[in-house]
């Protein structure tokens, strides 16, 4: 059917549909972030993303509505109609034009809880992941309606918008801007892009079960999702987006956010909340892929009362750390063929403390870990201290790729990073293709060119060499230096043009010692 908009002309996206939507975000944030005032940014992040999500159901919804009413013999009132085609339906009292009407009014609050529970009603899939608490005392009506004036002049969810993943690109800039703000406390629901990129290009999980036993806002299920759809294109849409998606998550609140990330984006997923370790919520899923980045180094995780419990099948994890825990629950969850990627402290590779070296050396003697990647600082918004990847593989005998027992790949990828804010890095797609290249190239992988050992990079180090090691797994200790650029520049020139610059630098820093002098006395500081 033809695209027929209503109402009032809303903000088009500048360049969307090249990608070059950063500038369109960022303004949005800067708007949205201006009317928080004095509002913690983890309680401001569901107040916004909540309006945002309403606004994105109800555009598809009053497209729809519109095109109906131009049909002969269709019903625009018939909630059929729009489930047929994947478009929640939205009650009369929950669409946008009634929140507009009212934003300037005192019980604007109570008009948007009231459509938030109406979706929820008439959308099953939503039940209980919507807030519902904009009339709370503590929330200024005013600035509430100031924010729902706001996004209702940017369109989220008509089909323009949809087929270039408008609200999808803005909600995940949103969630790594909140993560950003809550600092420490941003990292319990989000993993930044580029790391959730390198594991999903890594894995390459075409099809099967994909499982994240800590999933946060479910960013490792978007991008499995979007790698599919991005290869499908590249390839005339041979690959089709053939996986099952599981997931659970502890944090209530989190787990809401992981709920609405995925509907936006028309992504079903099995993802349920209880807590990993004392309520496994998915007890006999066998998984093809696991994508995980559990909390670091926790140390409250109950380990005490899991004594006995099935999933530690090469040691009893620390009651004070749950790294291990956390690996060897999901190598419990992976299919005979599985593999997982998983994020972890850099601590993990090296610790001999309270077992946990011995669980490591059981782990590598049973020959299930595959690839370790050492990661550069301050990639995460939780935690300024390195992190590495885990690659772990139930199987690694001549399959679908070579046969790799016996052997370990080691990448050091700490020196790679381009520094986004002072305080945060990011991988860029050339490193993060370089990673993926190489660790597909190890493995034989069509297209994926040689493997060759690069030193100070990448090196494939056999079983005993890791042995000799005491089992201790930080790339560092295998991948060497790497070359140093050789410096032709005989001793004696080089000695002369030194010693030349070095007077020059004197001479200017003796001039700039005489100006501050000078000023100083002006300004009878002297």
């Amino acid at each position: 059917m033809a695209k027929k908009t209503t109402g009032k002309t809303q903000t088009e996206l500048p360049g969307v549909g090249s990608g070059a939507i950063t500038e369109y975000e960022a303004d949005l944030w800067k708007m949205a972030d201006s009317l928080r005032g004095n509002m913690d940014a983890a309680e401001y992040k569901h107040v916004v993303l909540g309006l945002i999500f309403l606004k994105y159901v109800s555009d598809a919804f009053e497209e729809m509505h519109g095109q109906l009413r131009e049909e002969p013999n269709a019903d625009p009132e018939d909630r059929d109609e729009y489930t047929a085609v994947n478009i929640f339906w939205v009650p009369a009292e929950a669409r946008w034009s009634r929140l507009r009407s009212h934003a300037r009014m005192p019980d604007i609050g109570e008009v948007v809880d009231k459509a938030m529970d109406a979706v929820e009603r008439a959308n099953p899939v939503l039940k209980d992941v919507l807030p519902k608490d904009y009339a709370r005392p503590a929330l200024s009506q005013r600035r509430l309606g100031q924010l729902v004036d706001q996004i209702s002049n940017i369109r989220v969810g008509d089909s323009e918008s949809r087929s270039k993943d408008v609200l999808g690109r803005v909600y995940e800039y949103f969630l790594a801007q909140f993560a950003g703000a809550e600092g420490r406390k941003g990292g319990e629901f989000y993993t930044p892009r580029c790391i959730v990129r390198l594991l999903v290009e890594m894995l390459e999980p075409y099809n099967g079960r994909v499982y994240d036993p800590c999933c946060g806002s479910s960013g490792m299920f978007v991008q499995s999702v979007e790698f599919i759809r991005a290869h499908a294109n590249g390839n005339d849409g041979a690959v089709t987006a053939d996986i099952s998606v599981y997931g659970q998550e502890s944090n209530h609140t989190t787990w809401r956010l992981a709920k609405m990330n995925l509907a936006i984006r028309g992504i079903n997923g099995q993802i349920l909340h209880g807590d990993t370790f004392h309520d496994d919520r998915h007890p006999d899923l066998k998984a093809d892929y696991i994508l995980a980045n559990p909390p670091f180094n926790v140390s409250d995780w109950g380990g005490k009362m899991l004594a006995g419990d099935m999933r530690w099948k090469y040691g009893l994890p620390p009651k004070g750390n749950a790294n291990f825990a956390w690996l060897q629950h999901m190598i419990h969850h992976l299919a005979p063929r599985g593999a997982a990627r998983v994020v972890l402290a850099n601590g993990s590779m090296s610790s001999q403390q309270a077992g946990e070296g011995e669980i490591r050396k059981n782990m590598i003697e049973a020959d299930v870990v595959d690839c370790m990647v050492a990661l550069p600082g301050q990639l995460f918004y939780s935690t300024q201290i390195p992190a590495c990847l885990w690659f772990l593989a139930r199987d690694r005998s001549n399959g679908q790729f070579r046969d790799r027992r016996g052997e370990v790949l080691f990448i050091d990828a700490r020196r790679l990073g381009v520094m986004r804010t002072r305080t945060h890095r990011e991988l860029t797609d050339e490193e993060i293709t370089r990673i993926t290249d190489t660790y597909h190239a190890w493995r034989d992988q069509p297209y994926a060119g040689d493997y060759t050992d690069v030193p100070g990079f990448c090196k494939i180090a056999s079983l005993e060499e890791i042995r000799k090691h005491s089992y201790v797994l930080t790339p560092g200790r295998y991948v060497g230096v790497p070359p140093q650029e050789e410096d032709d520049e005989p001793f004696e020139e080089k000695m002369a043009r030194l010693t030349s610059l070095w007077f020059e630098q004197q001479s200017a820093a003796s001039d700039l010692d005489e100006r501050i002098l000078a000023n100083l006395k002006r300004l009878r500081f002297q």
